[in-house]
Order: structure tokens, then sequence, then C-alpha cells
């Protein structure tokens, strides 16, 4: 058996067999901002003028949609084998709705009772154009992205709460993930978290903002290291600052911290930084803290210990960046081949 020199405490092949074989019974709701990821491939060979402009013209020669944001948790966990997904979250009534709840409604395992679909709402969208150039690499050019720039409707923000409330003894984790720029106008408002505190106590929550977490209720946070100074204040070591934060809390707190792998602390004062595991040729860091935050809510589902934990997130993280042109997932068997198991 093959492992690597990385791990803190290295688990064992029946131990990490004993974890996985728990995902299939385990039922689990994504809170949060859920997008229509489209990639436009272009041929750079298909070159073109426009005659009304001068200007050149990218011709697409093939378009892909998938689930992104939120919808990347959900799609980890279902490669994962997840046995119930429950998103919670909208789409417009658009053609990128069309493609982003068509993708969700297909993939395995998932609940789309508390997904919902809204005329007053464009679904939030990341257009990626990729020049495709033979033997290398997708080239990724500018960005469209499509959000909602005005508050979430109050009766759209009801929904989400109750459907929390709901949710809450019917799933073994949720996930809550506020994808957007603004407050208030996605998903995870102030509305939310309030139904999220009533259900904190007995519930396991984890929940991560790329605005930061202050202001949210005391449930399980995974952030990264500048939020983790943001949130704290602190710019000590960030083990010291998570722990401190954990205590604060009375919950546990993860902080990925990119190539130096990801810091775990428990209330008790316990804390553990596994590294990052080596990387092998090109890589693409997008989606690696969503592969992360799937497999941490598994882990500690599947009552993992802190070390069990941080190592499987590690190993799910060094799968996907290692998928190019495209938001990947790690499946346990991909798991289980870059921690070594044979």
């Amino acid at each position: 058996m093959r492992r690597s020199p990385n791990s803190v405490k290295m688990m064992t092949s029946e131990r990490f067999q004993e974890i996985t074989a728990q995902y299939a019974a385990l039922r689990i709701a994504v809170v949060g901002d859920f997008s229509c990821d489209r990639y436009l491939e272009i041929d750079p060979v298909k070159t073109e003028t426009s005659i009304e402009t001068g200007l050149p013209v990218h011709n697409v020669t093939r378009v892909r949609a998938q689930p992104g944001a939120s919808g990347t948790v959900l799609c980890n966990l279902a490669a994962l084998g997840v046995s119930e997904l429950w998103p919670v979250g909208f789409c417009g009534c658009d053609g990128e709705g069309y493609e982003l709840y068509r993708a969700l409604k297909q993939t395995p395992g998932v609940r789309m009772e508390y997904f919902f679909e809204i005329e007053e709402q464009r679904t939030f969208t990341y257009c990626k154009p990729l020049m495709m150039h033979p033997g290398k690499p997708p080239e990724e050019l500018n960005r469209l992205d499509s959000k909602n720039w005005h508050p979430t409707p109050a009766n759209l923000q009801d929904q989400f709460a109750n459907a929390v409330r709901s949710l809450a003894d019917q799933v073994d984790a949720i996930i809550v993930l506020d994808q957007v720029d603004t407050p208030e106008t996605g998903v995870i408002t102030q509305s939310l978290l309030s139904a999220l505190a009533e259900i904190a106590e007995n519930s396991l929550i984890i929940g991560d903002s790329r605005r930061g977490l202050k202001g949210w209720p005391s449930i399980i946070y995974k952030m990264n290291a500048a939020e983790l100074v943001q949130l704290t204040g602190q710019a000590s070591k960030p083990e010291q600052s998570a722990r401190a934060l954990a205590a604060q809390t009375g919950q546990p707190v993860f902080v990925s911290l990119s190539e130096h792998g990801i810091v775990g602390a428990q209330p008790d004062g316990r804390s553990e930084n596994h590294r990052a595991l080596p990387v092998s040729g090109e890589i693409d860091i997008v989606g690696a803290g969503d592969a992360v935050m799937a497999n941490l809510s598994t882990a500690l589902a599947a009552q993992a210990d802190l070390n069990e934990t941080l190592e499987l997130a590690n190993a799910a993280a060094s799968v996907v960046i290692h998928k190019l042109g495209t938001t990947g997932t790690a499946s346990i068997s991909e798991i289980s081949g870059k921690l070594g198991f044979e």
C-alpha cells in the first residue's frame, strides 16, 4: 500500500472504506446560490472578421452547461454517492435557468422540491469562453457573468427560510454557500441566517461565504485565510486563529490555505494542519474549494475524526485541480487512488 508522506496521521484502507461506505445512506441539503456554468469552446483555426464591425469573430464549436457555484458542491456530493440531495435555491425563467434546472434534475439523488423557478430573477450564470488549442489546456478568456443586483423578493426569502426549517429533521447535514457579491441579493439573506440560527443547536450545518462569515450563527465555519483574518481581526498563524474562533463559536472551524493545505480546529483546542498533496503537471484551482466543502461535510456526517476529515478533503482537492477546462468533481475511487490505496 503506497501512501503520501504529507498525511499527519495516515488513514488505513479499512478505515477509508468504513467512512466512505456510509455516504450512500446520507441525506444532505445544499442551500445557496446555484449558477449555470456555460462553457463556450472556440476553435481558433476558424478565423473570421465581422463585416459590420471589422472586429475578429470567435467561432464557438461546442457549448457545455453544468451546475456551478453551489451546484458544484452538489455535483461533488453526487460523485461521492450521497443518496439524497436537496438543493435549496432558485433559477430564472430563462434559457440558462432551463439548462440549470435540467442539469440539477438529472443529477443522481437530487430532490427538487425546494428549488424554485422565479420570473422576477435572472439565472445566476458564469459564461466561460475557452480557446481550444490542440494538445494544450484550454485558454480561458474573459468571463461573462449574469447576476441579480436587486434585493431578493421577500416572498422568495420566506420560501428559503421555510425550506431550511422543513429540512432540518430530514437531512444529516446542511451546507450553506453564499456566492453573491452584494448582500441580500442571493439566497443567503438575514432571513435565511435567522432560520439557520433556529435549527443550529440540533443540526450539522457547515457554511462558507465569499463575503465573509461575520454575523452568521454559530455553525461549522469553512473559509480561506483572508476571510479568517477579516472575521477575527487576527493576522497571527491561521491555526492559532482557527482554534480561538472554534472555542468562541463552540463549533469546528476549517481554513483552506491553497498550496499549504487545510487547517482544522475543534472547540476543545485540538487542531491540525494538513499540507496539500504534491501536484503533477498543469493544474486549475477552480472548484477545489467546492470539493473540499463537499468532502468536509460527508466526512463529518459519517463521524470521521478531525485528521480523517482533513485528509479526505485534501485528497479531493488534489483530484479536482488536475482536471483542466472544467469545474470537476472527485469520486470515492479517485480519492482512494490519490491517497494511495491499491
